[in-house]
């Protein structure tokens, strides 16, 4: 059986709507019982923008932080520059 063959047909087809190249939509954060943070790796200094749930008790990434513009990115999607970060 050749490799061509052993591929069903439908994993290369690209269905209506979904397009390899997608743009980024902006995201919005409901901030009700979630608080935003940026966690702060110590060995290796990477953040990762998100928040932190209180009900559940867990942390959610929403954005990595590599650039001053990922930054201003993660301010304007929580409304604020004020965020806790936690190492």
């Amino acid at each position: 059986m050749s490799w061509q063959n052993s591929r069903s047909s439908s994993t290369w087809n690209l269905r209506k709507g979904n397009n390899l190249f997608r743009f980024k939509k902006k995201k919005t954060l409901d901030l009700t019982d979630r608080i935003p943070q940026i966690r702060v790796s110590i060995c290796t200094g990477e953040a990762t923008g998100g928040y932190f749930d209180k009900q559940e008790g867990r942390f959610i990434e929403v954005l990595k932080l590599t650039n001053e513009a990922d930054y201003r990115e993660f301010f304007e999607m929580c409304g604020t520059e004020d965020i806790e970060r936690v190492y």
